[in-house]
């Protein structure tokens, strides 16, 4: 008989706490259905209580020195070294991602971690020179105050660090509502942020709906930025209950990522690259690489390849370390990403999959195989983000189709391009709409030390991660120091007196 899930709380005001009369809802694991833990589902009221003790704290954290901040951020990363294995296997048991790619997501919570630990010492400011004699012109940033972080299943620690971190090491409070579906990822990490010594009040964490727990945080007045990551569709809500109260909302969202992949490409390392960028977390990421841009040239033998490799691709456990890919996240996704399959055989040539597995242990859990259509530019499953292990291939003449085929979708989050012409290469850096651009790699790898980040409906304009992620949760103050012991009035004054 299968043991009883753990249960979690709320964490308000450093008090880990099942409010009277809450309603609870589990967490399933995606590969067997078994429940994985039991959460509160929050109601505004609790969204309220946290808000107010991220409110309250804010002074005292504001007025720790920003490297002692770091110091706090340096234990949690060496706590977080320390259970990487099982945060790891959590993540795997959670989100269905194989155990590679759990523990790869959790060494990446430590990077940014321990990157923004450094920002503790930096901090940058500008210093300018006037044009006035006896005056000093800089700037310093100064946190913003309440935070609320909203982040998505697929990235269960690595997203809610990214956010975490950089607002605690900016002197922010956080609230942090993570995604229902894998909710233990983020309180485990919560965990870890208490036990490295953050004060209570600084990190709250709430449960329950994004129609409930989450809008009411969106609406409070008392917060004044709003990170989000996830779907198109909730982010422009998010955005528009967001601007009512002139917060600062940041949006990272969807993606349609190409591979162009060149005549003149290196085709077994574009192969290795493809299939990682295609189906690696099930193709579960907003990175995922979905289209494959194919000159005609070397179309052929490339699809080729890449088929006979997917009749040896390992879908199963994700817990073996032996798995390729384990299963979507959940029925829901299941339901999504067959809907698509079934549009894309409508109008497109299924080359691979398509189905649901089944039989043995794939009756437990999410398994679809990987999936390869040929298409064309302006299907559907061309255009629109399925979210699933589904690879469109399109065939095209000459670079600049494959440049125009690239760019024509409304998302613009990572790219790359196979090709051993250089200037080629660099060309595409250019002409490429997105955020990332990927020479002789796939579209997923992203490292902490660079900014994260798309144009057009992948986001508003913001990044996250590398120098700029302090940027969303900071404001920047102008600070003029005039030791002049006289009235100089800057634009008017032409005198060159002393």
């Amino acid at each position: 008989m299968p043991t009883a899930p753990h249960e979690y709380g709320l964490l308000i005001d450093g008090k880990w706490e099942t409010p009277d009369g809450a309603t609870r809802f589990e967490t399933l694991n995606p590969s067997t259905g078994e429940a994985v833990g039991s959460f509160v589902q929050g109601s505004a009221r609790d969204a309220d209580r946290a808000i107010g003790s991220a409110h309250r704290s804010f002074r005292a954290w504001r007025e720790t020195p920003a490297p002692k901040r770091g110091e706090i951020l340096l234990e949690v990363a060496r706590l977080m070294k320390r259970s990487k294995e099982e945060l790891g296997r959590t993540v795997t048991r959670e989100m269905g991602k194989v155990i590679a790619e759990g523990l790869g997501e959790v060494q990446e919570s430590i990077d940014f971690i321990e990157y923004m630990a450094g920002e503790g010492r930096r901090l940058f400011g500008e210093t300018v020179p006037s044009e006035l004699r006896s005056k000093f012109c800089l700037t310093v940033r100064q946190p913003k105050g309440v935070v609320v972080c909203i982040s998505p299943w697929n990235f269960p620690t690595s997203i809610p660090n990214w956010k975490i971190a950089a607002a605690l090491i900016t002197g922010n409070t956080v609230v942090f509502k993570p995604a229902s579906a894998t909710a233990k990822c983020g309180a485990e990490v919560v965990k870890l942020y208490e036990e490295g010594g953050v004060p209570p009040g600084v990190l709250n964490f709430v449960t329950g709906s994004g129609g409930v727990v989450g809008n009411a945080l969106i609406e409070d007045p008392r917060v004044r930025t709003v990170s989000f990551t996830g779907g198109v569709d909730t982010g422009r809500e998010v955005y528009v209950r967001g601007a009512r109260g002139l917060k600062m909302v940041h949006l990272e969202l969807g993606g349609k990522n190409p591979v162009i992949l060149m005549e003149d490409a290196d085709l077994s390392l574009a192969l290795e690259g493809v299939l990682f960028g295609a189906f690696g977390t099930a193709g579960q990421r907003c990175t995922a690489t979905s289209r494959l841009i194919v000159h005609t040239k070397v179309h052929d033998e490339f699809v080729g390849r890449l088929t006979d490799r997917l009749r040896r691709f390992p879908v199963g456990d994700p817990l073996d370390p032996a798995t390729a890919m384990g299963p979507v996240a959940s029925a829901d996704q299941e339901r999504k990403v067959l809907d698509y399959i079934a549009i894309g055989e409508k109008d497109s040539t299924l080359q691979f999959g398509g189905h649901k597995l089944t039989g043995g242990a794939y009756d437990r859990g999410h398994f679809i195989e990987p999936t390869v259509f040929e298409t064309h530019h302006g299907s559907r499953i061309s255009k629109e983000e399925i979210f699933g292990p589904v690879l469109s291939v399109i065939r095209v003449a000459d670079y600049a189709e494959a440049v125009r085929v690239a760019n024509d979708v409304e998302y613009g989050l990572s790219s790359a391009i196979y090709t051993r012409d250089v200037n080629r290469a660099f060309r595409a850096i250019d002409d490429l709409e997105a955020g990332i651009t990927y020479i002789n790699a796939p579209t997923i790898g992203a490292e902490v030390q660079l900014p994260f980040g798309g144009v057009k409906n992948t986001g508003n304009g913001g990044r996250e991660a590398g120098s700029v992620a302090i940027e969303e949760f900071t404001e920047i103050k102008s600070v003029f120091v005039d030791f002049s012991s006289k009235l100089q009035r800057a634009q008017i004054d032409s005198e060159t007196a002393e």
